[in-house]
């Protein structure tokens, strides 16, 4: 597969989830409210449509994200970083992160749904 305009780091990266059997879309549009409230498109590098989560690479220690990783986390975006300097150790961060993530989806989920008023249960039932 062919993966125009990627750092070489986003091309592994991009490996790696096409092994994996993971669609994804690379620097797909998102909108995001900054720090004063303002609205912004930002581009993370992958998203991941199957599971909800974007993923930005990460290819050099000087680059400080900690401003970025506050404005995901202040719209409640799911972003991971995958520090690619790290050597193969970002694809194990990659599975931890995702699994994190999708375990507190799960709780928040199961807190919803017990938080359902009894007249509405009916509607949950198989």
């Amino acid at each position: 597969m062919s993966y125009p305009d990627m750092m070489p780091s986003e091309k592994q990266v991009a490996e790696f989830l096409d092994s994996l059997g993971l669609p994804w879309i690379f620097e797909c549009p998102l909108f995001v409210y900054d720090e004063r409230k303002r609205p912004r498109i930002w581009t993370p590098d992958f998203y991941i449509p199957k599971l909800g989560i974007y993923i930005e690479v990460c290819g050099s220690e000087e680059f400080n994200y900690e401003y970025r990783k506050k404005i995901y986390r202040d719209n409640s975006i799911p972003v991971i970083y995958v520090h690619f300097y790290k050597k193969k150790k970002w694809q194990k961060f990659l599975f931890r992160r995702i699994k994190e993530i999708e375990e507190q989806r799960h709780s928040e989920a199961v807190k919803l749904i017990e938080s359902v008023p009894a007249g509405l249960s009916l509607y949950f039932e198989y």
